[in-house]
């Protein structure tokens, strides 16, 4: 029997599937769309159960270079998991929980920096993907459309879809000082523009929004009357020391904003499912709503206890920032040394940065395969967006041993070499085309071609 997490071809989908689910299932950012480590697992043709037993999604830190998971792997924060030991009592897991504990409502709040009252509300969310999901759910209909980013991070464009809205890309690049660019926004904003969903700092890059930026933005959403659903999960990570994150709504400059972040990525608490979201205490209350129509109110108690012990631990964002720094003066080093491979721009904030490769003569795809025969996984650009597609891998810079930067070092000449020479083009190819979206079939056509996309 084989599983629903076989990453292999879909079907044809079920009779009674929605429109929907249709247009998620043909997005390039639905799940299985893009190239993944499973991907390249199946074009090795090494055993995937062997390396995620019993389901597991992490790869073996001690004989891999996970370096395409954005988690911080310096966390979690030991005083997190300690408060988390110590709510483990009958009372937290034999009844259903309160959205949020008043006093985890209060500090996430003041972390973003503002304070709960009649301008701001904080709910309780499973992570700040939940914090997108329920803002698009709360303000988009069917047929509006909603800005993204591109590249942008993963599961953006797929949420829009699912809440029934269509994705409108604005472009990122070199001229937009790889930052979302007002202008740009302005230019693509129609009479269906019901939201801007901004990434900041923004993913794969790090690059991180000035003052400036978003004070336009602000005055373009109250024009046009569309919100701006505002993610800084990444934020809290600073590489440069001068950078600053500007967090609507806390602005004051626009009611038409949300904010939402988690615990997942900057304190290394993915498991722990607990994120925010923050805005007008109204709109607020209409997400609460949705969330209560479809997965009830609760959020884990125990994971609050931890959530909330994590965000009091200044000293530890600190110390992983501090990791994240010196693994990009790593990685600065290992590019160096290994001709046509630069890093896109410097990293503001967050854990992660993303590295072009078309100066080797590779695409991101073939390069992604050839790393991962040697125990080095990263992502390929083909999920975050059409732009970059082909051209980026994108490197998380949390590990806190030497090890994983060192190993990437030793290999990453080799690996780029051997995907030069052509020896993953054709199942590349070949699994490209197998997506079934239009990104793949481009992707696959300029391999074809003999140029990397």
């Amino acid at each position: 029997m084989s599983s629903v997490l076989t990453w292999g071809p879909a079907g044809a989908g079920h009779a009674l599937a929605s429109d929907r689910l249709h247009r998620l299932q043909h997005s390039p950012h639905a799940m299985w769309n893009y190239v993944t480590y499973r991907d390249a697992i199946g074009i090795l043709g090494m055993d995937a159960d062997t390396i995620y037993p019993e389901g597991a999604t992490r790869l073996d830190p001690a004989v891999w270079a996970d370096l395409g998971w954005l988690t911080c792997f310096a966390g979690p924060p030991e005083s997190a998991v300690d408060a988390m030991r110590a709510a483990v009592r009958p009372e937290a897991l034999n009844q259903y929980t309160p959205d949020l504990i008043g006093s985890l409502r209060e500090e996430a709040a003041v972390f973003l920096g503002g304070e709960r009252g009649d301008d701001l509300e904080v709910i309780g969310t499973a992570g700040a993907q939940e914090g997108v999901a329920l803002s698009l759910m709360a303000t988009v209909d069917p047929g509006d459309e909603v800005l993204v980013s591109d590249p942008g991070y993963f599961h953006v464009p797929s949420a829009v879809v699912t809440a029934g809205g269509t994705p409108v890309g604005v472009p990122i690049s070199a001229s937009t000082g790889f930052r979302l660019d007002p202008d740009e926004v302005a230019a693509r904003i129609t009479p269906r523009t019901r939201a801007l969903v901004m990434v900041d700092p923004m993913n794969p890059y790090g690059t991180v929004a000035t003052r400036e930026e978003v004070e336009a933005l602000a005055a373009l959403a109250e024009r046009h009357g569309f919100l701006i659903i505002h993610d800084v999960t990444h934020g809290w990570l600073r590489i440069d020391p001068h950078s600053e994150l500007h967090v609507l709504p806390v602005k004051g400059l626009t009611q038409n904003a949300v904010a939402t972040f988690s615990v997942s990525h900057c304190w290394g608490m993915a498991g722990a499912r607990v994120g925010f979201l923050a805005g007008p205490p109204e709109l607020m209350r209409g997400c609460l709503q949705l969330k209560a129509s479809l997965t009830r109110l609760n959020t884990n108690l125990v994971a609050q206890r931890a959530a909330q012990a994590a965000i009091a631990d200044r000293d530890y964002l600190d110390r992983a920032a501090a990791v994240v720094r010196g693994n990009l003066a790593h990685l600065e080093r290992t590019l160096a040394g290994v001709p046509g491979l630069e890093l896109v721009v410097r990293p503001q904030r967050g854990l992660s940065c993303a590295v072009d490769v078309t100066g080797a003569g590779v695409s991101a795809q073939e390069l992604m395969v050839a790393l991962f025969a040697r125990r080095v996984a990263v992502y390929p650009g083909d999920g975050l967006g059409e732009g970059a597609a082909g051209s980026i891998i994108r490197i998380n810079l949390s590990r806190p041993d030497t090890w994983a930067m060192d190993h990437l070092r030793d290999v990453l000449g080799d690996a780029v070499a051997e995907a030069a020479s052509g020896r993953w083009r054709d199942p590349v190819i070949a699994l490209l085309e197998g997506k079934g979206t239009a990104r793949g079939r481009r992707l696959a056509a300029s391999l074809r071609e003999g140029a990397p996309a």
